[in-house]
């Protein structure tokens, strides 16, 4: 893997996609790993107005030393870094609210863990006055949900898929953006290494993710990594053909507990959350 290959897909996807432009205020999800890592300092490279976000999980010493490398990547970089103490912001640390959810619903880590953390970075990102929120994901992370939502019956879950996710427009909602898309896990492993990025390559302690690894697992037996960029490059095309035939499911309302944007009178966030006070 050539570096300059990398870094040119990355600016042809930004520029193909119009994903960004020299006025915005681009804030990175940012872990600590691998991916996120890379867009960051990819993005800083490139001459982006950029800042990071970390969410402290509190996951013992994996989190502390996320946070550790985190600090100094972007001391190094000169980037301001946010960071969100999961328990300062919710309440609890998250194993304790995993514990506490799923006592009463069957639902995986990794599930609860989602929605809580873009629940957090959506209103963390607004807050700081950024208009877009790029994160991590790759093309294999992109063509694993593609085939686990053909395969599990939910289509519609497409529908806000893209290197620019934004089904619905609305300026409550950060739009979020994914520079690494045509990047695969390879690569971009690669391209941390070489450039001796300070971070972990551990799995996260608490992954559960069981459906993708079976849908990783066949992918990579019968798909190259140009099979899986034509397989998205061909989705891309079909997706504003499906926009145009969707019908919203209701009025967009607010969480009457939080304020934040919801599909109904409660968030997901703070139903998963009222899941630990009832």
């Amino acid at each position: 893997m050539k570096i300059k290959e990398l870094e040119a897909k990355v600016n042809r996807t930004i520029n193909d996609y119009n994903l960004i432009s020299h006025g915005d205020k681009v804030l990175i999800a940012y872990s600590g790993g691998k991916d996120s890592t890379s867009v960051l300092y990819l993005l800083k490279k490139l001459g982006y107005n950029v800042e990071a976000l970390m969410i402290d999980l509190l996951l013992g010493d994996y989190s502390k030393k996320h946070l550790d490398n985190a600090e100094s990547f972007c001391k190094e970089l000169g980037v301001k870094l946010h960071v969100i103490n999961i328990r300062e912001a919710i309440g609890n640390s998250i194993c304790y609210i995993r514990s506490g959810v799923q006592a009463k619903h069957c639902l995986s880590n990794c599930h609860i863990c989602g929605v809580i953390k873009r629940w957090l970075l959506n209103k963390e990102a607004r807050s700081l006055g950024a208009n877009k929120l790029a994160t991590g994901h790759n093309l294999d992370d992109e063509s694993e949900t593609l085939l686990m939502n053909l395969f599990s019956g939910n289509p519609k879950l497409l529908l806000n898929s893209g290197p620019k996710n934004g089904l619905i427009i609305n300026d409550n909602f950060i739009q979020r953006i994914k520079p690494l898309y045509f990047c695969t896990n390879d690569e971009v492993k690669a391209y941390s290494k070489i450039k001796h990025f300070p971070v972990l390559y551990d799995k996260c302690p608490c992954s559960s993710k069981a459906f993708r690894n079976e849908i990783r697992k066949h992918l990579n037996e019968i798909a190259t990594p140009k099979i899986k960029a034509g397989l998205m490059k061909n989705f891309l095309k079909m997706l504003p053909g499906f926009k145009s035939n969707y019908q919203p499911l209701g009025e967009l309302k607010y969480c009457n507990n939080c304020g934040e944007p919801s599909r109904g009178g409660v968030c997901r966030t703070c139903s998963l959350i009222n899941n630990l006070r009832t």
